[in-house]
């Protein structure tokens, strides 16, 4: 592939600061496919998992239960593998033709599932469709800085951007830009113009050219993939994948040690030592690039006074949290970015655990006596034990706490709309690069839904992400996102918590598995040995 030196320095600055993991253990590394799985097709997969999907639209939604699922389905024209690396997926090859220019040749002999051709003009609706504001993906920030799309010809599609943005690739392996039977966008066009929400026709029956179709969904209970047998690049080896909603993370271990399910998604830091001690079950490990964090609804008293949300943030002990509710899986958060993302600063210095300074900020901003509020969480058990932790913390400097659960969909509408004071959520960064860890977070353009759920809108903070987004120099963009982690940090939207170890529990007959630093499951070399 042909691209600027400007791009190939940043691509290669970003790629090898990314995180180099295994998703599988030793034991299953060996045991792929290629040595000696020949043959070992079939199987039905079954995996357990906390949370149902939002929406199986890739414009509808923005969580991983909603993209572990969409994954399978839907294919991009760029995607990754376990080390981050960008692989060529429904593009074959992309370059630069200037510095605000990209061009893509496309896979030819693509089909979707309804036998529709996959081509530039499908690729230059999907993206338009991710922009439309009557649509209103909530990552459509991934591609906003998109000002043309011109199909050359039927293979060769050309974006062009507002501004040189080395970092288009590597969005475009974002679920929200994934591939939609064009058919099925104007049928869900034309449902729209009848009434019907965005989504509501690709929601029912989504069509898209993965190695696996859509077969069933049982909102609360399951969703059933089976195999795509007319896959155009090797079809998977399972048979079936039925991602299985068990909440409680008890009952989901139950399952996985009777073989009535194979994989349970998450597994809980404190199941641990219950899976490994069994002979036919392991603990799947995978570094992340993720935050998990406790935010504050800025425009909300008192979290609208930044004395209010550092007094705060010193009272919490995040070592207490990391080792007593993740049992030390995982590494306690300076700032929004992980170690292993560009434009980390590991010079930063984050706000230190003070209790005795957090009762005197607090009282310099008026609040002698402390004060009330609610702090709210989806109904993760670590997350709930998290809240709890947080809740007997605060008590200490005076503020009462009162902790809500909720469902999972129900969760992310509802902090979307602003409802709640404080509350405990994860960021999976799709790109490893600091601008998906920043702009969707901090930037007061996506306030809400898209990302910003602490309604953080600063214009200092707001002016460096789009610097840093805008630069082409690698030494820049450093400086700039250096600056803006300090300024988030001394700001203190969040309580930047942990950069967590994902785990799988998994049954010893599932080989072939790995697991992005994103989160996401990789399925398609998976079968169940007999």
């Amino acid at each position: 592939m042909k691209k600027s030196k400007n791009s190939v320095l940043m691509l290669l600055l970003i790629l090898g600061m990314v995180l180099a993991a295994c998703a599988s253990e030793p034991d299953d590394a060996s045991d792929t496919t290629e040595e000696g799985g020949e043959g070992q097709n079939g199987g039905d997969l079954v995996i357990t998992t906390a949370s149902d999907a939002v929406s199986l639209d890739p414009t509808g939604a923005n969580d991983v239960p909603s993209f572990d699922v969409q994954y399978n389905i839907f294919e991009n024209l760029v995607k990754q593998d376990e080390n981050m690396e960008l692989e060529p997926g429904l593009a074959k090859s992309w370059e630069t033709v200037d510095d605000h220019t990209w061009e893509f040749k496309l896979q030819e002999g693509v089909t979707f599932h309804d036998g529709s051709a996959f081509n530039a003009e499908v690729v230059k609706a999907n993206l338009e469709r991710v922009m439309d504001p009557d649509v209103a993906a909530p990552a459509a920030y991934l591609i906003d800085m998109i000002s043309d799309i011109e199909v050359v010809d039927d293979y060769t599609i050309r974006l062009t951007t507002e501004y040189p943005f080395g970092s288009l690739p590597a969005n475009l392996t974002h679920s929200t830009t994934a591939m939609v039977s064009q058919e099925q966008i104007e049928e869900d066009y034309t449902a729209m113009e009848q009434g019907e929400e965005p989504g509501s026709v690709i929601n029912q029956h989504p069509i898209g050219t993965g190695y696996f179709t859509f077969e069933e969904w049982d909102p609360g209970q399951q969703i059933q993939l089976t195999k795509n047998e007319d896959y155009w690049d090797k079809e998977a080896l399972l048979d079936s994948v039925t991602f299985k909603v068990v909440q409680e993370d008890l009952t989901r271990i139950a399952e996985l040690e009777t073989g009535e399910s194979h994989i349970t998604n998450p597994l809980s830091p404190s199941d641990i030592e219950q899976v490994e001690s069994a002979d036919d079950l392991s603990v799947d490990r995978q570094g992340s690039v993720s935050l998990d964090y406790i935010g504050f609804n800025m425009e909300k008293e008192p979290f609208d006074d930044e004395r209010v949300r550092r007094a705060i943030s010193m009272a919490v002990d995040k070592e207490q949290i990391v080792e007593g509710i993740y049992n030390g899986v995982g590494t306690p958060a300076v700032g929004p970015l992980a170690p292993n993302v560009f434009g980390y600063d590991e010079e930063l210095d984050g706000i230190e655990y003070d209790p005795e300074a957090a009762q005197e900020l607090l009282a310099e901003a008026g609040y002698e006596n402390g004060f009330s509020t609610t702090i709210w969480t989806n109904d993760s058990r670590e997350r709930v034990d998290l809240a709890t932790n947080v809740q007997s913390q605060l008590e200490e400097i005076g503020v009462d706490v009162d902790i809500e659960v909720l469902e999972w969909g129900a969760y992310i509408e509802q902090t979307g709309n602003g409802d709640h004071d404080m509350f405990v959520l994860g960021w999976s960064n799709s790109t490893a690069d600091a601008d998906i860890g920043l702009y969707p977070l901090f930037h007061s353009d996506n306030v809400g839904v898209p990302g910003n759920r602490t309604y953080i809108q600063d214009d200092e903070i707001d002016a460096l992400i789009d610097e840093g987004r805008q630069a082409t120099n690698e030494d820049e963009r450093l400086e700039i996102y250096s600056e803006a982690q300090e300024k988030l940090v001394e700001t203190a939207p969040m309580i930047y918590t942990l950069h967590q170890e994902y785990l799988l529990g998994v049954r010893e007959e599932v080989k072939g598995l790995t697991q992005l630093p994103t989160k996401i499951l990789q399925l398609k070399d998976v079968y169940i040995e007999e």
